[in-house]
Formats: structure tokens, C-alpha cells, sequence
């Protein structure tokens, strides 16, 4: 792809399958990258994981010929603040293990627990810098609701290992359809350090994420150009399609979506 934009997929869609037969799946869609969320029940890197899993994880990747080069993050926000960043920490450190460059944030939905979050990613993001890791955090409901919000999360936590994950689906998703992320996406540009390729339909008022990008409402070709002009080129990540539940409709759907994806990237102008 143009100048090596890592387009990734993450085992989400899969996640019927263990974690290493998602890889090979997604490995056989066209990728080279996989972001990693849990399967069967699981995530297949924690911070609660032994080394022994941390090497399964890396393994079951390289094995099928992908980077495992992001993993989902969980807080602690039910426990002490030094406990908490302990725990974040320990997740660091098992995600630079695997070999990942990020971990990816949802955030907190309590309200309750909005400055015990931003104290927790101000505590952690220099640990993450140290470790090579970037942190983050994507549009998830409550702290991350809109584009708003997670301005105003990322200047609180004011740290360059901590930054915004575009969503543009979940910006649909979780405001029901009421907001869009064509005109949201220029204001947090600048901040984006990752990309969740995701679409949503809205049925009444049912949103609905598991579905192919490019076939909802999301207009990828404008939200991935408001994107390049202000300089980002990546990493993306195809998080849901349709297609599911047999393992082989999804693999079509990935492998569809990579090549959709891959169009429009090719087709925008490069920048600096």
C-alpha cells in the first residue's frame, strides 16, 4: 500500500475462534497486522497474563505472519489508584512483551470515575512512553462520548504516550446516530494516533456496528482524507464487519474491506 500504511485487522470478528486460528484467518484476508481482542471468552494478552501466554500470544501471530501490533486495554477503576496503575502498568509491559505499539482505550462510562481515570492515564502514560507503547483512547460512551470529550480527555491527561483513537462508527453508535464523524472528525485530527475502521447503521433507534465499512453510514473516503491532510497515515484497524457467524463469510467480509479500505488510501494525496 502507498508509503506503508499498516492496515491491520483485529481478531474481534473472529472471536468465535481461538485466538490463533483468528490469526490465520485474518493472515488469509490479506493482513499483516492484528489488534487483540479476546477470543473465546479471552484476551489472549492481559495484565494478569503469565509469560507463558504472552509468548502463545506473539507466537500464534508470527506463526500465521502478522504483527501483533495493538491490544486492547482494560482499567482498574474499581480499586485503589496505586493498585489501578499497577495493573496498567503490568498491561504495558505484557503489550510491549507481545511486541504491540498500542494499546487501545475505552475509557470510562462512570461519571463517578472520570478524574480517577484521567489521574490513572496521567500516572501510566510516562511508563507507556518509556515502553514504547502509545495509548489510545477511542470514542466509547461516556468520557469518550464525542469528539469533545475526547479533547478534553487528552488535554487533561496532557502526555504524548496518551492520545485519540477515530472511530468513526462508535461516534454513530454510542450518540445513536446524532452525531456524525464526517464533521466531527477535523476537530480532534490533529490528536489522532489511531484509526478503527468501523461503519453503523441505525434502524429506528438501534444502532448497529456489526457491519461491512462501506456499507452504512460512515463516508470513509471523506473522514480518511479530513485524515491525511492533517498528516496521519495510520496504523488502521478493521474492527467489525458483517457476515457472521460462519467463519468464512467473515474472512470474505475482511478480505472485501482491506481491499476497500486499501482503494481509498491509494487514492488520497500523501502529505509532508
Amino acid at each position: 500500500m502507498t508509503n506503508a500504511a499498516v492496515l491491520g485487522a483485529c481478531s474481534r470478528p473472529l472471536n468465535q475462534l481461538s485466538f490463533a486460528d483468528a490469526c490465520r484467518r485474518i493472515a488469509a484476508a490479506g493482513y499483516d497486522h492484528v489488534a487483540l481482542f479476546a477470543n473465546q471468552g479471552k484476551a489472549p494478552v492481559r495484565s494478569d497474563s503469565t509469560a507463558a501466554e504472552v509468548v502463545a500470544a506473539a507466537q500464534a501471530a508470527r506463526d500465521a505472519g502478522l504483527a501483533p501490533s495493538m491490544v486492547l486495554g482494560r482499567t482498574r477503576l474499581d480499586v485503589d489508584l496505586e493498585e489501578a496503575a499497577a495493573d496498567y502498568r503490568r498491561l504495558i509491559d505484557n503489550a510491549a512483551e507481545v511486541g504491540a505499539r498500542w494499546i487501545l482505550d475505552l475509557g470510562s462510562n462512570d461519571e463517578a470515575q472520570y478524574d480517577t481515570y484521567l489521574e490513572l492515564m496521567r500516572r501510566v502514560a510516562p511508563h507507556a512512553e518509556e515502553a514504547g507503547i502509545g495509548i489510545s483512547m477511542k470514542p466509547h460512551g461516556g468520557i469518550s462520548l464525542t469528539v469533545e470529550h475526547l479533547l478534553a480527555t487528552a488535554n487533561a491527561v496532557d502526555h504524548p504516550a496518551f492520545g485519540i483513537c477515530f472511530d468513526p462508527g462508535n461516534i454513530i453508535y454510542y450518540t445513536a446516530g446524532e452525531r456524525r464523524p464526517e464533521g466531527d472528525v477535523e476537530k480532534v485530527a490533529a490528536r489522532v494516533s489511531t484509526f478503527i475502521v468501523k461503519d453503523c447503521v441505525v434502524e429506528g433507534d438501534k444502532p448497529d456496528v456489526m457491519v461491512t465499512p462501506g456499507t452504512g453510514l460512515v463516508d470513509f473516503p471523506l473522514v480518511l482524507a479530513k485524515l491525511r491532510a492533517a498528516g496521519f497515515n495510520g496504523p488502521y484497524y478493521v474492527e467489525c464487519v458483517g457476515g457472521g457467524p460462519e467463519a468464512d463469510a467473515i474472512e470474505r467480509e475482511l478480505t472485501y474491506t482491506r481491499g476497500f479500505i486499501e482503494g481509498i488510501l491509494r487514492a488520497l494525496p500523501l502529505t509532508g
